[in-house]
């Protein structure tokens, strides 16, 4: 299996999560928080979106989809187009609201342009520096590699946070 084609099965079980997760969820399981500081499924699933988008977007030396496609606009978040979730407030966490439908649509036009880049990647290509100011260097396969293992903690996490949830009789 080439290197491309391995990025994109493991993408791919990605989808498979956030779709799972997404399926006939409505406003009170998306936000739903096992405390007051915990993370909603809105949450998650934004912040694992957003990260896939800022990174793809600047290995392919294009804008992200969030406001490219206007994604921002449709969300209506109330902090800058600018934010991906990290650091944020647990007010902030709170602030990410949106339906099953339109998490799911921004995820799979992420989704989707991810999908289409990776059979791309040559082992080279893997192997090209796109961030120096870590030591050692960041490399575009590392990076991908990154993206990846956060996407799926946080699947994961909305999973998790999904079954409470439903256990909680919400």
């Amino acid at each position: 299996m080439l290197s491309g084609e391995l990025l994109s099965e493991a993408y791919g079980r990605v989808g498979g999560v956030v779709r799972s997760v997404l399926r006939q969820a409505g406003p009170a399981l998306l936000e739903y928080r096992a405390d007051p500081e915990a993370n909603s499924i809105a949450w998650l699933v934004w912040h694992l979106t957003r990260v896939q988008d800022g990174h793809v977007s600047e290995l392919l030396g294009e804008d992200e989809l969030w406001t490219t496609d206007g994604w921002a606009a449709k969300f209506g978040l109330p902090f800058p187009d600018t934010e991906t979730g990290y650091g944020q407030t647990t007010e902030q966490v709170g602030g990410v609201r949106a339906s099953a439908e339109l998490l799911g649509g921004y995820f799979d036009a992420v989704h989707a342009r991810t999908l289409a880049y990776l059979p791309t990647l040559t082992p080279d290509d893997l192997d090209r520096i796109v961030d120096t100011s870590w030591n050692p260097p960041v490399t575009l396969g590392a990076r991908l590699v990154s993206v990846l293992a956060d996407d799926l903690q946080h699947a994961g996490q909305a999973a998790f946070v999904r079954g409470l949830a439903v256990r909680s009789g919400v």
